[in-house]
């Protein structure tokens, strides 16, 4: 991904990344029943490295498989790519943790861009502490072994009803997180920009008593003679 998309994409909401990709056809980008362990104030941007969760069986998942050194949950945060968000299919189950604190913590000092699971995390308080951005459905304290066995890793999945294919554009904010396909993200990146800054623009006239209508969208030529105005007048 190129240092300027990831920049620009660093300053639009998910929100408005939606609309930009519902305007190519895509409709189901946005990860559902995710959302932030906690706040961070900004936007988690990386490409996807994934780990893909099935069904657990109870001979092949006992304590003794975190003994083995190339267990696909360690091995995928020991190659997750420095800049990359590690995304977890973990089947939509938060009933058992797709990861736990200490993991989480070696992620980030590896210089992981954020994680996200559709499960849940254990020690998520601990994990909400830490820089890195993390996402889940919701806290879960038993292991994943319990009910999952991780088995493959940088796969295609699905995440919260969605693909996510190796290198997709993960964003995060504090609300939600959603796919970009690689292959459009620098032109979803430049619209998503330009829709942000009228965005900011009507929320700015709407403050100041105007109505939506002929604003929002804008189907007035004055609107758009003012929107000229104001990116000028304050460099956007």
């Amino acid at each position: 991904m190129k240092t300027e998309t990831k920049d620009k994409l660093a300053d639009v909401s998910v929100a408005t990344l939606a609309t930009a990709l519902y305007k190519r056809g895509l409709r189901n980008q946005v990860i559902q029943d995710v959302r932030p362990v906690r706040p961070k104030g900004r936007n988690m941007v990386g490409p996807a490295f994934t780990l893909r969760y099935m069904p657990a069986r109870e001979d092949r998942n006992t304590l003794k498989e975190f003994l083995n050194p190339m267990h696909p949950q360690r091995q995928a945060v020991e190659q997750c790519p420095p800049g990359a968000v590690l995304v977890m299919d973990s089947r939509k189950d938060p009933r058992a943790a797709s990861a736990g604190d200490i993991l989480i913590t070696r992620l980030m000092m590896r210089g992981g861009a954020g994680v996200v699971t559709d499960g849940g995390f254990r020690d998520a308080m601990s994990i909400g502490a830490l820089e890195i951005p993390a996402y889940h459905s919701r806290p879960s304290s038993p292991t994943n072994l319990t009910l999952h066995e991780a088995i493959e890793i940088n796969c295609p999945i699905g995440c919260g009803d969605v693909a996510v294919f190796p290198g997709d554009v993960l964003v995060g904010d504090d609300d939600s997180v959603i796919v970009i396909p690689a292959e459009i993200a620098d032109e979803i990146a430049d619209e998503a920009v330009e829709m942000t800054a009228y965005e900011d623009f009507v929320v700015e006239k709407v403050r100041e008593g105007q109505t939506i209508i002929g604003l929002y969208p804008c189907t007035k030529d004055e609107n758009r003679a003012a929107f000229e105005a104001w990116r000028k007048a304050n460099n956007r």
